[in-house]
């Protein structure tokens, strides 16, 4: 990839020979074409002298070294080259025979220049400058403390004409040599307080005097042309900055620097602009309480006001607490960021510099200098866009994508999904349809959702992320959605169209952990970041990766503000929480010895707690309507009991107590089921403990568990219908639903990510009729409130009969609000059970609403020809009863006719 091409040059032959290349019409092939380097015909410079060509020789030797990058790959330009009024007058300070260059520090080595005369430009209102330009104190700059401050420089004497003809001794402040050469090495922490233009205290000068300073290693003339035509010359003062002075007050510029081969380069300077970034977003990042963080950090295209107007390019963010110094490498400068370091903002750690003319699509990194002085390339933590992988670098985006969801937003907001409908098709966007982009996605899984009936989708991690085997759990980019499958926009695309067919998406999020690669968040500055910093806390031994730590402030910020971007940037209706129970528990699969207690001595990770609690109540306030699901596999208590009562504030957990039973249970062949009927029932204990979700997810047809139709006892037949009468009673029983792709039509071969579904079963009755079995029973879910309505209240459930073991039958009542009821009778055996009683809770005609059995389905036919009538004869505790006719393996939903 682009980024991993980059190189330091050999010599100083190959240094310039990467400058002419870049220069040709071919240009736009690195970067944007709007944005390609201007390529101006330039008179020659004189030959240099032979000073200057072994400064020169330094000069590659310091590329090599890693100390600055050829002029070749300065940021490209976004408006034409302006050409100076024909009264403008300037004098040239260059690195040339005619001009030999001073040592760094003499007051030769700050640049005399003739400025524009009198009456070209009455621009004195400008002194009046943005508080960014006024001089920067060792307080106020990013200097480091140890560093000598600019205004307690020694003084340079240079002349100046003015404007009134005077010629007075104007006094500039010297930039030591030392900070210049981290400048031109890009180990300084605040380029803006020496790079860019400051004022000047110039006595007898009445025209707001400015200094401009910029860095252009193995530049032969650099000159500052001004929005107003004017060209300020600037001369060489060591390390590859050049300086000179404009009595023109602030004003917005570019910096056209010429090289030997007559080229000329001419760009906006990054370094006159005010930080993107204000003092409000800075504080609530100091605070950890800042909601909307992806609208701050990261890239994004912008217009930033300079003096006189604003300028469109992309600005950088980044939080590098640990960081000596931070630099922004992309396609846009080769790869090679020492033209653009960034500076330190404030104590928390923000690194900001806003590059005009970058637009989006621009792929880039953030080189960051660690307190052992080593450089190391990461992407960024709040892209919101990245290559496609296996390429590492994220990618400037920007949306202008227009919803067509209103309806949707708002019904969402006006019901409690918890009291909702809601059966889940889980799936993995890679595998279902191999091939498929987001918007391709958009047309085929609308339509099939639609066909099957199901209320809602719940794709597997959208995030990026860099290994497909982890199936998106392990995320490296937790803002941008993986452009495996097509732009951000395309997500929203495809979100949209399933909103606008009714249809909600829910999504994987991963904040228990995240993956060690080097380029991602592990070890994010040089130091654990966004880990905790003891192993014994931060890594995660049994999936080799690395626990947030949530007690750090700003971590939690990072991990809070990410759901919220789920849900407000791409609609997102709920975020299903993954491995809970591994945020937790401080022993969470650790021996003794390798945990270490909480400060109250117990096993509880406090900071977790507290962290989950935060981003549920969080989302709930913010979002009315969306759901947060737990995904935990213990009996903590008050999963999804509210934060107000010290619960963790989910609104349902998934229920593996449940899949695991009934599963075991499942895999019995009938003619031993009745030593376990146990199992089938003992969810009924604690129903109503928590909200409960009923997952049959991806987990329980992977790693060698076989698929749904795999774990069934049987011949093919019995199989299917094991999976019939399984999947009914799952739809029967309180909770909402949750079911893995494939498994609807009897996928039989156990999931992979590596390949798609077996679609061509469907070609085979027995499966289409699963198909079709499913999507009857979604719609007779859906249009019945008593399945539903009172999932977590132990008001919608009564037994009718769970302890008949011997003929493997199951039955109870769910009932809705107004007391509606309907029976759900399961018969786990292998034979029809005819003249078999069961009591029902009033006389007279009941439905046979649903019956598992159904020839259209691949089933006997048993059953009871749709309809039944209950008499008054008690039995089993209920008033009234009625003699069926119950399939084998197989289960009836009963509804009295109103």
């Amino acid at each position: 990839m682009a980024h991993d091409k980059k190189s330091k040059k050999k010599d100083a032959e190959a240094v310039e020979s990467a400058v002419a290349p870049s220069l040709s019409s071919d240009a736009a092939t690195v970067g944007d074409a709007a944005t390609a380097p201007k390529k101006t015909p330039a008179k020659r410079a004189p030959k240099a002298s032979a000073k200057v060509e072994a400064e020169k020789a330094e000069q590659a030797n310091a590329v090599e070294a890693g100390a600055f990058a050829p002029e070749a790959i300065e940021p490209a330009p976004k408006a034409p080259r302006r050409k100076a009024p024909a009264k403008a007058s300037t004098a040239t300070s260059t690195r040339s025979a005619a001009t030999p260059e001073a040592a760094p520090g003499s007051s030769e080595a700050t640049a005399s220049a003739v400025l524009s005369p009198a009456g070209e430009t009455d621009l004195t209102q400008t002194a009046a400058a943005p508080t960014a330009a006024v001089p920067l104190t060792a307080e106020s700059a990013d200097v480091p403390a140890d560093l000598p401050a600019l205004d307690d420089a020694s003084p340079a004497v240079v002349h100046a004409t003015t404007s009134q003809g005077s010629d007075p001794e104007l006094v500039l402040p010297t930039v030591p040599a030392e900070i210049l050469e981290q400048i031109a090495s890009g180990t300084h922490s605040g380029p803006h307080s020496v790079l860019g233009q400051h004022p000047v205290e110039a006595p007898g000068v009445t025209d707001p005097v400015v200094v401009i300073r910029a860095l252009r290693p193995l530049a032969d003339t650099v000159t500052a042309v001004l929005s107003t035509g004017a060209r300020i010359e600037l001369g060489h003062i060591g390390s590859g900055v050049w300086q000179g002075t404009s009595i023109l007050g602030f004003q917005d510029y570019e910096i056209e620097a010429s090289y030997p081969d007559g080229t000329v380069w001419s760009v906006d300077d990054p370094y006159r602009y005010l930080p993107t970034i204000g003092e409000v977003d800075l504080y609530l990042f100091g605070e950890g309480r800042h909601e909307r963080l992806w609208t701050v950090m990261g890239a994004h295209t912008r217009e930033h006001f300079g003096v006189n107007a604003p300028a469109a390019g992309t600005s950088f963010t980044v939080w590098a607490p640990h960081a000596r110094a931070v630099r922004v490498l992309g396609d846009f400068n080769g790869w090679n960021g020492v033209l653009h370091s960034m500076r330190r903002l404030d104590v928390t750690g923000i690194w900001e510099l806003f590059v005009p003319g970058l637009t989006a699509g621009t792929s880039y990194k953030f080189e960051i200098l660690t307190a052992a002085g080593h450089w190391i390339e990461k992407a960024d933590p709040m892209a919101q866009y990245t290559e496609i992988p296996p390429a590492t670098a994220s990618v400037v985006g920007e949306t202008d994508y227009v919803w067509g969801d209103t309806a949707w937003l708002s019904a969402r907001a006006a019901h409690d999904p918890h009291n909702q409908p809601m059966s889940v098709y889980e799936l993995h966007l890679g595998s279902w349809r191999p091939g498929l982009g987001y918007r391709e996605l958009a047309d085929q899984l609308v339509d099939y959702i639609h066909e099957t009936g199901y209320t809602h989708v719940e794709f597997m991690p959208l995030a990026e992320h860099p290994f497909g085997g982890s199936w998106g759990y392990q995320v490296s980019g937790y803002y941008a959605p993986t452009s495996r499958f097509g732009h951000p926009d395309d997500l929203r695309f495809l979100i949209d169209r399933l909103h606008q067919a009714r249809i909600g998406v829910l999504m994987d999020w991963v904040p228990a952990h995240f993956p060690k690669d080097d380029f991602a968040l592990a070890r994010f500055d040089g130091q654990p970041l966004y880990e905790h910093s003891d192993p014994r806390r931060g890594e995660q031994m049994d999936w080799g990766t690395l626990v947030f730590d949530f007690g750090e402030s700003h971590v939690r910020n990072f991990l809070v503000a990410n759901a919220l971007y789920w849900l407000e940037e791409f609609h997102i209706d709920g975020l299903r929480v993954d491995a809970v129970a591994s945020m937790l528990y401080l022993d969470y699969s650790r021996k003794a010895g390798e945990w270490i207690p909480n400060k109250l001595g117990g096993r509880e990770n406090l900071e977790a707690i507290s962290f989950l609690q935060e981003v549920n109540a969080t989302a709930y306030k913010l979002y009315p309507g969306i759901v947060m699901i737990a995904e935990e596999s213990t009996s903590w208590g008050g999963v999804t009991h509210p934060t107000s009562v010290n619960g963790l504030g989910f609104g349902l957990k998934w229920n593996m107590g449940w899949m695991n039973d009934s599963l075991r249970y499942m895999q019995e062949d009938p003619m031993y089921r009745s030593y376990h009927q146990g199992e089938l029932t003992f969810s009924f204990i604690y129903a109503f403990s928590e909200s409960f979700l009923l997952p049959i997810s991806h987990d329980e047809v992977v790693h060698g568990k076989g698929s749904l139709i795999g774990k069934m006892p049987g011949d093919h037949w019995q199989k299917l219908a094991n999976v019939r009468a399984f999947l009914s009673y799952q739809w029967g029983h309180p909770g909402k639903k949750l079911l893995f792709m494939g498994q609807e039509f009897g996928q039989p071969s156990e999931w992979s990510e590596e390949r798609g579904l077996d679609w061509w079963i469907l070609d085979q009755p027995l499966h289409r009729g699963l198909l079709t079995m499913v999507s009857q029973l979604n719609r007779v879910y859906r249009d019945n409130a008593a399945l539903w309505e009172q999932d977590n209240e132990a008001s919608g459930f009564s037994w009718i009969d769970g302890s008949d073991s011997a003929n493997n039958v199951v039955s109870f009542l769910r009932w809705d609000r107004a007391g509606n009821p309907i029976a759900v009778i399961s018969n786990f055996g292998g034979s029809t059970l005819s003249s078999y009683r069961v009591g029902l809770p009033h006389a007279g005609v009941w439905d046979e609403l649903f019956n598992s059995d159904a020839v259209e389905y691949g089933g006997s036919g048993a059953g009871n020809l749709g309809v039944v009538t209950a008499e008054e004869h008690g039995h089993q505790g209920q008033p009234a009863s009625v003699e069926l006719t119950i399939p084998p393996l197989g289960v009836l939903f009963l509804r009295p006719r109103a």
